[in-house]
C-alpha cells in the first residue's frame, strides 16, 4: 500500500488545526493512562507526600462527577477548540430556540468510534454552543470508571463531562430553574462497532432509559443528529454474527466498553493513524419535544413517548440529509 503524505507547504492554519486534534486524540485515547501512571510513579518516589495529598483530595471530592462536575468556562473557550473545529470543519447548527427556562435531555446520534462531534459541540465552545443556546448549560454524560483516574478526572470535568451513572442525571434534572442541557449519546459504545462511513446504524429501539428519566424529572426532548460523524473512521470489518463482532461484544459486556478495531490518518501522512480525517460534521439540533413531569411513568407513557421521539428523530434526518452530502436513498437504520 503506498503512503499518501502530507505536503509540505500546507498553511500554518492547517498545521495548527491537526495539532489540536492530535491533542484531543492523546487525550481520548491515552492521557488516562499516562495519568493512572503518573500518580503510581509520585507515590513510590521522594513526592509521594504529594500523591497523599491528592488521594485524600480525590476522596474528598468522590462525588462530584456526580453532583454536577466542575466545569472551567476557561478550559472550554481556550483558543485550540477552534482550531480543532475548523479542523473538520466541524459546525453546530440550530434548528430551533431552546428556552433555558427548561431542562433538556438531548439524544445525541450516533455515537460514532470517539464521539468526535459530541465532545467538540458540548464540551467546548469551538462551535460555539453558548451563543447559539444562550442560557443553557451543556453536560455531556461519559461512563463512570473515568472520573475515578487521578488527574485526568479533573480535566475532563472542566470540558462539561459528568458521570452517566442515574445519580448524575437525576441532579441535574432537578434544578428547578432550568437551563440544564444533559447530552446522551444514546446508542452508548456498542453502537460504536457499527461506526462505518457511509452507514446510519442506531442502537435506539430498545434504548428507553432515558426516555423515562425524561418523564420522571420533565425533562424536554431533544433529538441531535451528527452527520458525518461515523465517516471519521475507517473500521474492521465486522458485521454481526462474525467472530469479531462476537468477541467485541463479549468484551463489551464485561468492561462495560466497545473495542473498535478502527483506523484514521497520521499527523505526517494520511494514510493510517489515529487521528481522524478531515471530513465535515454537521451536527444538527432539532426542536424540543415538550414533557410532561410524571413521577412514575407507567410502561405505555414510555412506549408513547419514545415511538415520538424516534418519529421526531427520523424527521430531522429526513430533512436534513440533503443539505449534508447523504444521499437521497441513504436510510437511518435503527435497532
Amino acid at each position: 500500500m503506498w503512503i499518501q503524505f502530507a505536503p509540505l507547504n500546507i498553511p500554518l492554519s492547517r498545521r495548527l488545526q491537526t495539532a489540536a486534534v492530535f491533542q484531543w486524540t492523546f487525550s481520548f485515547l491515552a492521557m488516562a493512562h499516562c495519568c493512572l501512571i503518573l500518580y503510581i510513579v509520585l507515590a513510590f518516589s521522594r513526592y509521594w507526600l504529594f500523591a497523599l495529598l491528592y488521594g485524600i483530595w480525590l476522596y474528598v471530592d468522590w462525588n462530584t462527577p456526580s453532583k454536577g462536575g466542575r466545569r472551567s468556562e476557561w478550559v472550554r473557550s481556550w483558543t485550540v477548540w477552534k482550531y480543532f473545529a475548523d479542523y473538520f470543519p466541524m459546525k453546530l447548527v440550530r434548528t430551533a430556540p431552546l428556552d433555558p427556562s427548561y431542562n433538556y435531555i438531548l439524544g445525541f446520534h450516533p455515537h460514532g468510534v470517539l464521539v468526535v462531534g459530541a465532545f467538540g459541540n458540548f464540551c467546548t465552545e469551538g462551535t460555539g454552543f453558548s451563543s447559539l443556546f444562550p442560557g443553557l448549560t451543556p453536560h455531556l454524560l461519559m461512563l463512570p470508571a473515568w472520573f475515578r483516574v487521578p488527574f485526568f478526572r479533573d480535566y475532563i470535568m472542566s470540558g462539561s463531562l459528568v458521570s452517566s451513572d442515574k445519580a448524575s442525571a437525576c441532579h441535574l434534572l432537578s434544578k428547578k430553574d432550568g437551563g440544564q442541557a444533559v447530552v446522551i449519546a444514546v446508542g452508548g459504545p456498542p453502537e460504536a462497532l457499527d461506526a462505518k462511513p457511509g452507514q446510519l446504524t442506531l442502537q435506539l429501539l430498545k434504548r428507553t432509559g432515558f426516555i423515562k428519566l425524561a418523564l420522571t424529572h420533565g425533562a424536554h426532548l431533544v433529538p441531535v443528529l451528527s452527520f458525518g460523524e461515523n465517516d471519521l473512521y475507517y473500521q474492521v470489518s465486522n458485521p454481526p454474527g462474525s467472530l469479531l463482532r462476537t468477541m467485541q461484544e463479549r468484551l463489551q459486556s464485561i468492561i462495560g466498553l466497545a473495542i473498535p478495531l478502527f483506523h484514521g490518518r497520521g499527523v505526517f501522512q494520511y494514510s493510517f493513524g489515529l487521528l481522524p480525517h478531515r471530513r465535515p460534521v454537521y451536527t444538527v439540533v432539532g426542536s424540543s419535544i415538550p414533557v410532561k413531569k410524571t413521577p412514575s411513568p407507567t410502561t405505555e407513557d414510555i412506549i408513547s413517548l419514545h415511538a415520538l421521539y424516534v418519529k421526531k428523530l427520523q424527521d430531522l434526518f429526513e430533512t436534513h440529509k440533503a443539505h449534508y452530502g447523504i444521499p437521497e436513498e441513504c436510510q437511518l437504520v435503527l435497532c
